[in-house]
């Protein structure tokens, strides 16, 4: 195992909708198989290795992604390298910052808040260009309704009936600092409908699908199909059924991730 001498920490943007998430897999287009190959080019034959600050699934993309970058040599200038290595990156993927940090620093540890934001909007069928951001969801949706039920995701609690294929170890229980759905403010564009609304969630740490599992809890609610109480209990009562509305994962977004 190398030891590394310099320990790097750059932020990134990324459109997710082409890849099968962050995390290198085999036989699969990734983010950080993209952002790998194109260290390999810039870097030439020094050894490096690349940590992301946690997974996304295939098709979400990201505002804030924080990566770790472990070197056996500094760069000679940070922003130069910062400037090559957007040069050689996709256009769908864009290095924000870059800085270095203590070795003692751990990307995925020490991150104290994640944000992630949700698009949706409903009624008529969207134009197909909107798929990467906004997914449409048919129906007619009690929004009202929908974000009182936010206000009972707020707080801690057993989060069982919303994570898929967890493992003997997995920690069910969880924080929910903020849970809010607001109207859309952000994309504007004639193919984005004009109903459009964003769930925003935020917590120190989310179980695989989570965010998606709640967006599809809260679209139950939004159809009827659900009541504000249902959707409580099944917060409380955690051996119950597991939620099968999970959200499609194209409008779901990473939007940043603190470290405090």
């Amino acid at each position: 195992m190398p030891r590394w001498s310099t320990h790097i920490l750059f932020r990134i943007e990324y459109l997710g909708f082409r890849y099968h998430g962050w995390q290198k897999q085999p036989g699969v287009k990734t983010v950080q198989g993209m952002i790998d190959k194109t260290l390999k080019f810039v870097l030439g034959e020094q050894r490096f290795r690349t940590l992301g600050s946690g997974r996304t699934d295939a098709k979400v993309s990201a505002d804030d992604f924080v990566v770790g970058l472990f070197l056996m040599h500094k760069p000679e200038n940070l922003d130069s390298f910062l400037e090559e290595f957007n040069k050689n990156l996709p256009s769908d993927i864009r290095a924000k910052n870059i800085h270095y940090v203590d070795a003692k620093f751990n990307v995925i540890q020490d991150a104290k808040l994640k944000e992630y934001h949700y698009y949706f909007s409903f009624g008529e069928k969207a134009h197909p260009f909107s798929a990467p951001f906004v997914c449409n969801m048919g129906e007619s949706l009690n929004i009202e309704a929908m974000q009182q039920a936010c206000e009972a995701f707020v707080g801690v609690h057993n989060f069982k009936r919303y994570v898929c294929k967890p493992s003997d170890v997995t920690v069910f229980e969880r924080e929910i600092v903020k849970c809010v759905i607001e109207k859309n403010t952000r994309y504007k564009a004639d193919f984005i409908p004009e109903n459009t609304y964003v769930l925003k969630v935020a917590s120190k740490g989310f179980l695989r699908y989570q965010v998606r599992l709640m967006m599809g809890a809260l679209e139950d609610v939004g159809n009827g199909f659900w009541s504000v109480e249902d959707l409580k209990k099944s917060l409380i009562d955690s051996n119950g059924t597991q939620i099968e509305n999970i959200a499609p994962a194209s409008a779901l977004l990473l939007h940043r991730v603190d470290y405090l």
